[in-house]
C-alpha cells in the first residue's frame, strides 16, 4: 500500500503542469472527455510497465545505494523541472485515421517517453521494488491528474493559479529528495558529511529554482514582445 500511495502522489504531482498534460488538455478540445481519458489510460500503462520492467532491472546491476542517492536526486530534478514548465510542440496537431483514441493514444505515448513522469516510475520501481503497486499507483495518478487538467483546461483554467500548483508540486518534489538524500548517505558518511552534502545540493537547488525563474520570465517578455510587434 506504501509503494502504491507513494506512486500515486508522486506522479499526480508529476504530471501537474507537465508536457503530457498539457497534451491531454489540447486533445479534449477536440475529442470527448472520455476517449481522451481512456486513451491517456492504455498509452500510460504501457509506457509505465517499460518504465518499471527499467527499474527492476537496474536493481540487478547496480547497488541498490546507489540507485537510492542518484534516484532522490532524480526528485530534485523532477522538482526543477516542475518550475521550469512545459510547452507542446505540434503533438496536438497529430492525426491518425484509426480514430481518436489511437491518435491520442501514440501521441500521448511517445510525448511520455523520457519525461519526467516516466522517469519518476523508474525511481519508484528502484525505491520500492514493487512491480505492481507502482505501476498501478503511477497509471492510475496520470488518470486522474491528466482529468484534473481537462477540467481546468476546458472549464476553470482561468480561475486556477497553476503557478501556485506547479511551486507547491515543486517544493513537494525537493523535500522528499533531500529527504531520500539523507537516508541513502546516512549508513554510509559521518552526519556531519551528510549535512554537508545536503547544504551544498540544497544551494545548488535554490540557484536551479532562481535561474529557471528568470528564463522562464525572460521567455514571456520576449513573446510578450513578439505579440505586440506583431499586433
Amino acid at each position: 500500500m506504501t509503494a502504491f500511495l507513494a506512486s500515486f502522489i508522486f506522479v499526480a504531482l508529476a504530471e501537474m503542469g507537465d508536457k503530457t498534460q498539457l497534451l491531454a488538455m489540447a486533445f479534449a478540445t477536440r475529442y470527448s472527455a472520455h476517449k481522451v481519458l481512456l486513451a491517456v489510460f492504455l498509452a500510460t500503462i504501457v509506457n509505465h510497465a517499460l518504465a518499471v520492467l527499467v527499474g527492476h532491472f537496474l536493481t540487478t546491476v547496480i547497488p541498490i545505494d546507489i540507485i537510492s542517492f542518484v534516484a532522490a536526486l532524480s526528485f530534485i530534478v523532477f522538482g526543477l523541472w516542475t518550475i521550469k514548465g512545459d510547452k507542446l510542440d505540434g503533438e496536438d496537431k497529430k492525426e491518425s485515421r484509426f480514430g481518436p483514441v489511437a491518435t491520442v493514444a501514440v501521441a500521448f505515448f511517445l510525448a511520455e517517453m523520457g519525461d519526467k513522469t516516466q522517469l519518476a516510475t523508474i525511481s519508484l520501481a528502484v525505491e520500492y521494488q514493487s512491480m505492481i503497486s507502482v505501476l498501478m499507483g503511477t497509471t492510475i495518478g496520470m488518470v486522474i491528474a491528466d482529468a484534473f487538467g481537462i477540467v481546468i483546461g476546458v472549464v476553470m483554467r482561468k480561475h486556477i493559479p497553476e503557478k501556485t500548483i506547479k511551486w507547491v508540486s515543486a517544493i513537494i518534489f525537493v523535500l522528499f529528495g533531500l529527504i531520500g538524500v539523507y537516508q541513502a548517505l546516512s549508513s554510509r558518511l559521518d552526519l556531519m558529511y551528510v549535512w554537508g552534502i545536503i547544504l551544498l545540493i540544497s544551494m545548488g537547488t535554490v540557484y536551479g529554482a532562481y535561474y529557471l525563474l528568470r528564463h522562464n520570465r525572460m521567455v514571456d517578455a520576449e513573446l510578450r514582445k513578439e505579440g505586440s510587434s506583431c499586433s
